[in-house]
């Protein structure tokens, strides 16, 4: 089940990519109301991180090394 719903989000994901490039270059409407919706889904995505706190890619959280006893 789980499966699913990570590949419908995926398949969202990547539906918005495209409607943004195509909306770029100068698509039809309603494209560009999805570009829309799907950049600021990402605004908010990387506001609440930020008022989180959190940082993408790759923290030290000591699992791959350089620690004292590396």
């Amino acid at each position: 089940m789980i499966l699913y719903v990570l590949i419908g989000v995926l398949v969202l994901a990547v539906a918005g990519c495209a409607s943004v490039v195509w909306a770029a270059r100068g698509g039809p409407r309603w494209v560009r109301a999805v570009a829309t919706v799907t950049l600021l889904g990402g605004e908010v995505v990387r506001d609440g991180q930020r008022r989180s706190g959190k940082r993408g890619g790759g923290g030290d959280d000591g699992i791959m090394g350089g620690g004292a006893d590396a």
